[in-house]
């Protein structure tokens, strides 16, 4: 296969991976103390317009990704007050996040722009910049794979970088510190955490802000990094898939990490077949491409959802003994 080929795939897959990883890691801090959290999508849909709405206003990348991350840190908290404070379903809390943020980042973006939903571009000055340049410049020189490693690992935006260091931090967040061996108490064995003398519900609310910062970013990355302007719905399921990625990695970091790249990669796969004719097939209807992510993600929830054991205590409220 040629260099170029393969590291413009595995560049492409780097890319698209991001907002899945952010995603899945947000899902897994929640769900590791005990919270399920189906409002994936709807927090990432909601930020990524709010972050597409105050850089265009703005003009400011700052204030872009600062608005973002209060929305998600608001939403985050809401979800920690219907289901953490008050006991309500995690699951219908979560899909009213979802539906609501589908709704409401539409009328948003009608009432501000009158584009239909849609935002206008935002400026360079607001768009991530690509980092390394000249450092992939100085490895395409190598011999045999210099080109490939230069493509696929070079020339990123601060955010793909950043994202593959977070899966290493939160693996050590949740495995290396007393914090972390908490939160996965909360959602074993609430009861023997609250014997211990410290407070389930301040540890959900510790993982939901978490959750809300990196489901943020997730959103914000969709605007900042692939597409310039907010779309409709333009998150396309990405949080359910990050959902079915953190099943099948075993509510493990690292284990979520490899499922996103999977999916990741059959998405940059779907994108490079389109009008590609294939050997004694001919060219594949682009339908039948672009779903070749959600048929992977349904296939994965129904051979291992199975086989992967969640927290004993996930999706279950709380109540404290008197």
């Amino acid at each position: 296969m040629d260099e170029v080929l393969i590291g413009t795939l595995i560049a492409s897959t780097l890319r698209v991976s991001v907002p899945l990883i952010l995603c899945a890691l947000a899902g897994v801090m929640c769900e590791r103390s005990g919270v399920i959290d189906l409002g994936l999508e709807g927090k990432m849909l909601m930020t990524a317009f709010t972050t597409a709405a105050v850089g265009v206003a703005s003009g400011s990348l700052v204030l872009a990704l600062g608005a973002a991350l209060a929305v998600g840190l608001a939403l985050s908290m809401l979800h920690g007050y219907a289901c953490v404070s008050h006991r309500g379903d995690q699951v219908v809390l979560g899909m009213a996040i979802t539906m609501t943020a589908a709704g409401l980042s539409v009328v948003l973006g009608i009432a501000a722009f009158a584009q239909g939903g849609q935002t206008p571009p935002l400026p360079e000055s607001v768009r991530l910049d690509r980092w390394f340049v000249d450092a992939g410049d100085g490895v395409a020189r190598l011999p045999f794979i210099g080109k490939a490693l230069a493509l696929a690992f070079f020339g990123h935006n601060a955010m793909v970088y950043g994202t593959l260091a977070l899966v290493g931090g939160v693996w050590w967040l949740l495995y290396r510190t007393r914090f972390g061996l908490r939160l996965r108490a909360a959602g074993e064995n609430p009861t023997m955490v609250d014997a211990a003398g410290v407070s389930v519900q301040a540890l959900r609310y510790q993982a939901l802000a978490l959750n809300g910062v990196l489901s943020s970013l997730a959103g914000a990355y969709l605007v900042l990094a692939q597409n310039p302007s907010f779309i409709p719905n333009m998150t396309a399921g990405r949080g359910y898939m990050a959902l079915a990625a953190l099943i099948f990695g075993k509510w493990h970091p690292v284990g979520a990490l490899w499922a996103c790249l999977l999916f990741g990669f059959l998405d940059a796969v779907s994108i490079r077949l389109q009008g590609v004719p294939l050997p004694l097939v001919g060219e594949v209807p682009v339908q039948f491409i672009q779903a070749l992510p959600y048929a992977m993600t349904v296939v994965l929830l129904a051979g291992f959802i199975g086989h992967a054991v969640a927290p004993a205590a996930l999706g279950r409220p709380y109540v404290k003994e008197r």
